[in-house]
């Protein structure tokens, strides 16, 4: 991103903070841990979530009027930034028009269509979330093969699908357990948790299994322990080897798809190593910031579902007009020049967070897949020599991405945003950039690095003599 010589400031720290804490105190009287999804409430780094009044652009602004720099982008949905102006005009008339009608419409033909021709699907079904999506494509899976078992890999995070809500069990080969309380046995019994980026483990299991075995899922690249990218060569390694047993490869793409770039992870690797997902689900980025997802893959997979074929799936807000107006609006606006905008903002910071961190002494690794990127605040020194390649990512499966110092990343996590940074307020998250991220908020967040990155040193824990 070309860039001028900002005059260097010094961030004034947020001090006011009152009609938050207010807020979660009420938040706390009638919402089970004061928030809607666990990660907002601030549990992994301590204090009080900033409850959000408005935002516009890159910046966020408090119900207390304190403005951040958003490197959450609504966990990737807001590729454009914060209330565009095409996107929210297409909106206002789609509201205009009514906001929900249960038939069909015109705006999810053209969404659809829009998906069809950058993803390496044929048939597109919509649905309201990203849980909803992966639920539905183990279901579409499993009624088209005629299988039961699921493949999933530890540290990848689909959705509080029951099924996919599953920990290791006591071996490579073996079937997972519960992940969570609520989550019966009978629902992980027929599913197999591997580590990430391990082909052996992944011949273990299908040798073993392979023919019961309906699908394997994976995030095309994982972003929910932090951004660890799949070996070079990996998702087509998977592809294959569903292929040869007759299983579904299913590619989630909810956090990557059209973030990671433009055609998504799949366009970064797939699309040149000459694989292709059988099913694809999708989200975030397709809703321009309204809840929908979707899932989609080839057509023959497809047509097993009602109407046209046995596997039932429905909903009443599916292909909503209002969402599917503002997810077509964001598609037809990400340019190849926004995301250029991205890759080179990306650099510049990923550049500038590690500057920074060395130059206090903190041990960390940067890991990214295209536009998305984050920091394990971990001792490379302490990783295992990868197997992988040269080329491969240090942190590299789920074990590794559990050795980051969160102790360490909740330092910087405050330092940040006292200085008007709101980083994701949990160390295994990706942080995320918009098109709206200008020379102003990045100098915002190049100014508040210094001292986050001494705040980071201080409390980072010490590998014992």
């Amino acid at each position: 991103m070309p860039r001028e010589t900002p005059h260097q400031t010094v961030p004034q720290p947020v001090e006011q903070t009152a009609q938050s804490a207010a807020l979660f105190e009420r938040a706390l009287a009638v919402t089970p841990g004061g928030v809607n999804s666990p990660v907002r409430a601030f549990d992994a780094v301590g204090g009080t979530p900033r409850f959000i009044a408005s935002a516009r652009g890159a910046w966020l602004t408090d119900v207390d009027g304190n403005e951040y720099v958003d490197l959450i982008c609504s966990w990737g949905p807001m590729l454009l930034g914060h209330a565009h102006p095409e996107v929210e005009a297409a909106v206002r008339a789609a509201v205009g028009r009514g906001t929900s009608y249960g038939t069909p419409t015109r705006p999810e033909v053209e969404l659809a269509e829009e998906i069809v021709a950058r993803a390496p699907v044929e048939r597109v079904r919509f649905v309201s979330s990203g849980t909803e999506a992966t639920m539905s494509a183990i279901r579409l899976a499993r009624g088209f093969t005629g299988r039961d078992v699921v493949v999933k890999f530890a540290g990848c995070y689909h959705g509080h699908v029951d099924s996919l809500l599953a920990s290791a069990g006591s071996g490579l080969a073996t079937f997972a357990v519960p992940g969570t309380p609520g989550v019966p046995v009978s629902s992980t019994e027929l599913t197999l948790v591997l580590p990430y980026n391990d082909r052996a483990a992944v011949g273990a299991a299908f040798a073993e299994h392979g023919d019961r075995i309906a699908c394997l899922i994976t995030e095309a690249a994982p972003g929910n322990m932090g951004v660890v990218p799949p070996g070079p060569g990996f998702n087509q390694f998977l592809a294959e080897t569903c292929r040869s047993h007759g299983a579904l490869f299913v590619s989630d793409e909810v956090m990557t798809g059209f973030r990671a770039s433009r055609l998504g992870q799949w366009g970064i690797d797939g699309a040149h190593e000459g694989w292709r997902p059988d099913l694809v689900t999708f989200g975030k980025v397709m809703g321009g910031g309204f809840p929908a997802a979707a899932f989609g893959g080839r057509a023959d997979v497809m047509h097993h579902l009602a109407p046209e074929g046995p596997v039932y799936q429905a909903g009443t807000l599916s292909g909503n007009p209002v969402a599917t107006t503002a997810g077509l609006a964001t598609l037809r606006l990400a340019t190849d020049e926004v995301y250029d905008h991205l890759t080179k903002t990306g650099d510049v910071l990923k550049t500038a967070v590690s500057d920074a961190l060395s130059l206090a002494g903190v041990a960390h690794v940067v890991q990214s897949t295209g536009t998305m990127f984050s920091v394990f605040f971990t001792d490379p020194s302490r990783l295992a020599s990868s197997h992988l390649g040269a080329s491969a990512p240090l942190v590299r499966d789920f074990d590794d991405a559990r050795r980051t110092d969160v102790a360490a990343y909740a330092a910087f996590f405050h330092a940040m945003l006292d200085r008007g940074v709101h980083l994701p307020p949990s160390a295994y998250e990706a942080w995320f950039l918009s098109a709206a991220h200008d020379d102003r908020a990045v100098q915002t967040v190049l100014d508040a690095l210094p001292e986050a990155a001494r705040a980071a040193a201080a409390a980072q824990e010490k590998p014992a003599s």
